[in-house]
């Protein structure tokens, strides 16, 4: 058997391995690992590059922003944030029609400006959001999907940890990644608004307008999240940091929100290690075993003979790109959307390159990063996979989560809507770093 055979039939390997439900990040080792075997017949050179990419993986620097970005998530939380972000949304939201999901979905976006990770999001929110949702009379199946969908802007709202890890496989700039991921991110708070208003019949939970000095005051309160947006994002775009020094000053900055608080103590801030350790574990994993199969793939010549066949098809680019998109969609109901970028970006990054699509290089790194968060975020909401689902289903037991399911096709449908205004209008995405 061929090298590029072997590498073609690693794929359907690797799938089966996930639907038995082997963690990801093994699964892709293992293949890589089983893959370099049998195409060198040599089991040292396959233990010799598990050495090699074992030490390249975890020496890396770049990668030191991502358990920052996950504590400043954790600190996030237990200073109390979300619960500020939650009541001054509902004080500018709670009295139109759906006012509490509309103030659940913005209040998710809020907390994505501070926190860089969906799963965190989903779960945070919905603790504080979904107790209120309830008891005003919201649909179970609602105010589940208002707030998965919710968590997904976790990653598209800057900072964001996909986008951290897409820039080091693209060599893309992060903080023109964060400044053009802030529009497209507005757009889905704002579709997912309008698909939470539409899924409400009548007017449960409407609560009574607030007064302007209610208003301002609730306002007011949100000048910590201010700050942590501006020193983060701006922080970076600005060159005052590097990525991993805004996480880092995140991270501080909300542990004394924590601690001025009251909320930080040892048990709470030793939880909240444990957590961010946990969580690196799992990405660092996923990082390590998509390296590794992705340099089997790399001997094995896939890449290069996937781009033949694009161009030897023909294709226009742009039919290509949204064949490309397709693909994410249909990735992910079976894989999470950190294994997906880690597994696809070094395949399609350089087959990309070879197509036209009238921009230079940097702009397209940041275009098509912005089109693939959006697209792998659907993987979150859609089944079977779908891990906001099943946060939030943990958190609201007695919803069935067929029910959820249900009412997250308004959800999916804003999310399709969004994918194709930005393809279709690169400039939404471009305009603020060019």
């Amino acid at each position: 058997m061929s090298d590029l055979a072997l590498g073609y039939l690693s794929l359907p390997v690797l799938l089966a391995l996930i639907f038995l439900r082997m963690p990801i990040g093994l699964a892709m080792a293992l293949c890589g690992f089983g893959g370099l075997w049998i195409a060198t017949g040599s089991p040292g050179i396959a233990l010799a590059r598990l050495k090699s990419e074992t030490y390249s993986t975890f020496a890396n620097y770049n990668l030191t922003v991502v358990p920052m970005f996950l504590l400043m998530g954790q600190m996030a939380a237990l200073s109390g944030l979300s619960r500020t972000l939650f009541d001054g949304a509902s004080a500018f939201l709670g009295h139109r029609r759906g006012g509490l999901a509309l103030a659940a979905i913005g209040a998710s976006a809020g907390f994505g400006a501070i926190c860089g990770s969906s799963l965190a999001t989903a779960a945070t929110m919905g603790r504080i959001a979904l107790p209120e949702l309830r008891r005003h009379g919201y649909p179970g199946g609602l105010s589940t999907a208002a707030l998965a969908a919710g968590g997904t802007l976790g990653i598209l709202i800057p900072p964001s940890v996909i986008l951290v890890i897409y820039a080091m496989l693209t060599e893309a700039n992060v903080g023109d990644l964060f400044l053009a991921a802030l529009v497209p991110g507005l757009i889905a708070a704002a579709l997912y608004m309008a698909a939470a208003r539409a899924g409400v019949k009548g007017g449960e939970g409407v609560l009574p307008r607030r007064s302007l000095a209610e208003r301002l005051g609730a306002l007011g309160r949100l000048w910590q999240v201010g700050l942590l947006f501006v020193l983060v994002v701006g922080g970076i775009y600005g060159g005052l940091f590097t990525p991993t020094e805004a996480a880092a000053v995140g991270a501080i900055l909300t542990g004394l929100f924590a601690l001025l608080g009251g909320r930080l103590t040892r048990e709470s801030f030793a939880a909240a290690l444990k957590e961010t350790a946990a969580a690196s574990a799992m990405i660092y994993l996923v990082i390590f075993g998509a390296g590794f199969y992705n340099g089997f793939l790399a001997l094995a010549r896939l890449p290069q003979h996937l781009a033949g066949l694009v161009g030897g098809a023909e294709l226009a680019p742009l039919l290509v790109l949204a064949l490309i998109l397709a693909l994410y969609i249909v990735l992910g109901c079976v894989m999470d959307s950190l294994s997906m970028i880690l597994l696809t970006i070094p395949v399609f990054w350089p087959l990309l390159l070879q197509l036209d699509l009238g921009m230079d290089q940097d702009s397209l790194a940041i275009w098509f990063g912005i089109l693939v968060l959006s697209v792998v975020e659907i993987g979150l909401i859609t089944p079977p996979v779908g891990l906001n689902l099943f946060i939030i289903n943990r958190l609201a037991p007695d919803v069935p989560l067929t029910a959820t399911w249900r009412a997250m096709v308004p959800f999916l449908t804003a999310d399709l809507v969004r994918v194709a205004i930005l393809f279709a209008l690169p400039v939404l995405t471009l305009f603020l770093v060019t």
